[in-house]
């Protein structure tokens, strides 16, 4: 163990002499942040990176994602470590003096500080790095939208780069700075949309018997949908029913003639997942008719719950112990109800998605957020000291 503990306080020393130099780069990105499937100048600035410090890049995976290799020896294992890298269409609030310079378009979820973090860990193991196998490190795009895991996969991402398991992290405001979460199995839910139209008749205020009234019909769908969650799926199962907005007609006295909802679901196991769906469906369409009016329904698929696997979460968890000790490991951990596409990676690969608190700050897309730079050292050695214990040599192992 005290072997164990010297390599983790080498590696976190180490990352230490340079973590300004990616704080700097950090606040860089957040200056500059690019939209899904938009992000040239990101790929451009990690690939050069990259690049200089020996790993063979390979660009344009999935759009503008890349994968970084670096092998060493002869250790047959291979090991992937994701980071995002898009921005969010929301206008900053920070006032900071790194804030974004792109109007209506921030770093509001931390893509900034994950990739930043990656970049660092990438660094260390390019320079100082003690293992035997392959290293893949993927910068995917277009997770914000749910699409650029799905088509870094279609691209033949794990073809190309095989990986034995595959591992991924998020900061999450209201945990303690640097505390690092894990969860087996279901770690972030499922999530779908949809839009429903509450198709009537439209006519005078002062005559509703002449009219088919989509705003009372739409009242009643609202209403009904919440019996989804308190009357259909299992009281020890997670199921959010939300409706996000409602819009109908523009006048006190004219009944309009269709109102629109839009609604997104949220769900840990598939089968509630399916569940949702079809009542929802159900219930949209037979109250609409019950008021005469019709119910016209576009669903849209998301992406699943992020299921980690539970070897491979163990194995995240030893290794934040021996990177920074037991008591960096939030205790009961639970799952988060938000959504990631890192789901894709999950189901294509074994892994585990974890969790690094970013301390007291603005929520997840809040126009205040900003991510905590205090981070960068403790989760690059974090992934720093997973990646060498996952691709220890057979003589180191014994040895």
């Amino acid at each position: 163990m005290s072997r164990h503990r010297t390599g983790a306080s080498r590696i976190r020393q180490t990352i230490g002499g340079f973590v300004a130099d990616f704080v700097e780069l950090r606040q860089d990105l957040h200056r500059h942040p690019e939209l899904a499937f938009q992000e040239q100048r990101t790929s451009d600035t990690i690939a050069a990176l990259l690049d200089s410090w020996g790993y063979a890049v390979t660009r344009g995976i999935g759009g503008t994602g890349l994968v970084a290799t670096l092998k060493r020896g002869n250790g047959p294992k291979r090991l992937g470590i994701r980071a995002d890298m898009d921005a969010l269409p929301i206008e900053e609030e920070t006032g900071l003096p790194h804030a974004s310079l792109t109007a209506g378009a921030m770093h509001a979820c931390g893509h900034d500080g994950h990739t930043a973090i990656l970049l660092a860990a990438a660094r260390y193991l390019a320079e100082d790095g003690r293992f035997s196998g392959t290293l893949n490190l993927v910068f995917q795009p277009a997770e914000e939208i749910g699409q650029g895991a799905r088509q870094m996969i279609g691209d033949g991402l794990f073809e190309r780069f095989p990986c034995d398991a595959v591992f991924g992290l998020h900061n999450w405001p209201g945990v303690p700075a640097g505390r690092f979460g894990f969860v087996a199995g279901p770690a972030m839910a499922s999530v779908d949309w949809a839009r429903i139209r509450i198709r009537g008749r439209g006519g005078h205020g002062a005559e509703p018997h002449q009219a088919v009234d989509p705003v009372v019909a739409a009242a009643h769908v609202v209403t009904g949908l919440q019996t989804i969650v308190s009357r259909n799926a299992a009281p020890l199962d997670l199921a959010v029913v939300t409706i996000g907005s409602i819009h109908g007609g523009g006048a006190a006295n004219v009944i309009p003639d269709t109102v629109d909802l839009t609604l997104t679901t949220r769900a840990f196991r598939p089968e509630i997942r399916t569940l949702l769906e079809r009542r929802i469906k159900t219930i949209a369409t037979l109250q609409a008719e019950s008021f005469g009016a019709i119910a016209e329904i576009e669903w849209k698929d998301g992406f699943p719950s992020v299921v980690n696997h539970a070897v491979e979460t163990e194995i995240a968890r030893a290794a934040a112990v021996r990177a920074l000790g037991a008591a960096a490991v939030e205790a009961d951990f639970a799952p988060r109800t938000a959504s990631e596409d890192f789901a894709f990676m999950l189901e294509a690969r074994p892994g585990s998605y974890l969790f690094v608190g970013n301390g007291d700050s603005a929520p997840l897309h809040s126009p205040r957020y900003d991510f905590n730079d205090a981070l960068i050292e403790p989760a690059a050695t974090y992934w720093a000291t997973l990646a060498e214990t996952f691709l220890t040599s057979p003589e180191e192992t014994h040895g």
